[in-house]
């Protein structure tokens, strides 16, 4: 079976939830502690065995790519003041075997369009897509339990988990073949339904395996409003002609396109991060909060 190496990243949305914070910073920068969102995608799908990061960019989004370059000015500086720690950190922000490409996405025309500007480079392959947004902290990767799951079905899987009935409007909702356990054979997707109208309340989040022929199916997709392309109508499409799997994986997701998500995703990453947190926790509790 093919071995997945190519990971996309759509970043090239604008993040208007975050101004002015993103007016000229991507949103995909902002740090969970002291790595930004990117790196702990990017870092995620190396532990799953890719090495090939394909980067879907727009105006404003060069900070990505200067974060994954050399940046030799900043290493001698480091170097000179004998701060080895920081310059093991900076040279380590990603491992020399993987490279990085960027393709731009001209315009905003939805997830399923910036997948298709990564054509030219995924090839006739399997692929990974990740969206920073949703930070997942587990102990074997998600994309790694997903990665896992294609070998066993040699199927595209798409990333789900048990969300509120009263939230499904927010989410694209997976339809499985009766009662089953993960991975669930997928019979259909809906994207952002009532919570009357919802078929279940899987949702997806933002990790997908999918084989290549997602490609054929999202350029035949019908633009919707805004003339967007979504990934969601692709997958549906993609059902039609080959099984798909729903796969509820193990670990905690923080929705990091809402303020909240975000927040509590610094909270979590602090209290367990080596240098800050005891501090973190003394300060919690100094605040009353007696379960840190």
């Amino acid at each position: 079976m093919t071995q997945i190496t190519k990971a996309v990243f759509p970043v090239a949305g604008m993040g208007t939830r975050f101004l002015p914070a993103t007016k000229a910073s991507p949103k995909e920068m902002l740090p969970i502690v002291d790595k930004p969102l990117i790196q702990y995608a990017v870092e995620e799908a190396v532990a799953a065995g890719m090495t090939d990061m394909i980067f879907v960019t727009g105006r404003g989004k060069r900070a990505i790519e200067d974060h994954f370059d050399t940046a030799y000015e900043l290493e001698t500086e480091l170097t000179g003041r004998g701060k080895a720690e920081l310059l093991k950190a900076v040279r380590e922000v990603i491992p020399s075997h993987v490279t990085c490409t960027y393709v731009r996405q001209p315009q905003a025309l939805g997830l399923g369009h910036a997948i298709l500007c990564a054509m030219p480079v995924v090839g006739n392959v399997p692929f990974a897509v990740v969206l920073a947004d949703d930070l997942i902290d587990a102990k074997t990767p998600a994309l790694a339990q997903m990665v896992k799951v294609y070998r066993d079905t040699g199927c595209s899987v798409v990333a789900v988990e048990k969300v509120p009935r009263q939230r499904t409007s927010q989410y694209g909702i997976v339809k499985t073949q009766g009662r089953s356990r993960s991975p669930h054979r997928m019979v259909g997707i809906v994207e952002k339904p009532e919570p009357r109208r919802a078929p279940s309340t899987l949702g997806v989040v933002g990790r997908y395996l999918l084989t290549p022929a997602i490609f054929r199916h999202l350029q035949r997709v019908k633009p919707g409003a805004g003339g967007e392309i979504q990934l969601t109508d692709g997958i549906a499409s993609l059902l039609r002609d080959e099984a798909v799997y729903a796969f509820e994986f193990e670990g905690v997701r923080y929705d990091c396109g809402s303020k909240l998500g975000y927040l509590q995703a610094n909270l979590a990453y602090a209290l367990k991060h080596p240098e800050v947190g005891p501090d973190v926790r003394k300060y919690l509790r100094k605040l009353g909060c007696r379960n840190v």
